[in-house]
């Protein structure tokens, strides 16, 4: 990965990323944890916990440079399905490098194309257009 070192990422609890959606039309926070031995992203929505696997922030910046261009975020729940050639679909695609889906908690796994890029953004990897609907991101 160029330009960033993966591994320093960190964010605890108690100092969380203040985050917005991509229409900016809710808040949300994001920190790194560790559960189970492995590195994790906890979004806390609300009352709502999602986890992501910390992974997805390399794997979506080298995907995004291979891409080379803008790319619909689409975001929809598990249990709906993902407009395709999105930031979505990609996330729980058996083509991506986990082959499956980034979101870890059942029930929960996805929204990934809502909460990931403005994480992406907010450590310099990537822009996202903040518009109504039909947002887009790409890598930096």
């Amino acid at each position: 990965m160029s330009n960033i070192n993966i591994a320093a990422i960190s964010r605890i609890k108690e100092n969380p990323w203040k985050l917005k959606t991509p229409p900016g039309t809710s808040d949300y926070e994001m920190y790194i944890e560790e559960k189970d031995g492995k590195k994790i992203i906890v979004c806390t929505v609300g009352k709502t916990v999602l986890y992501y696997d910390f992974r997805c922030i390399k794997d979506l910046y080298e995907m995004l440079k291979t891409y080379g261009d803008w790319m619909l975020l689409g975001g929809a729940d598990e249990q709906k399905p993902a407009a395709e050639g999105t930031v979505e679909a990609w996330s729980r695609s058996a083509e991506n490098p986990v082959a499956g889906w980034y979101g870890l908690k059942k029930g929960l796994r996805g929204r990934f194309g809502v909460y990931i890029p403005p994480l992406m953004e907010e450590l310099g990897l990537a822009e996202v257009e903040h518009n109504p609907r039909n947002n887009r991101m790409r890598s930096k």
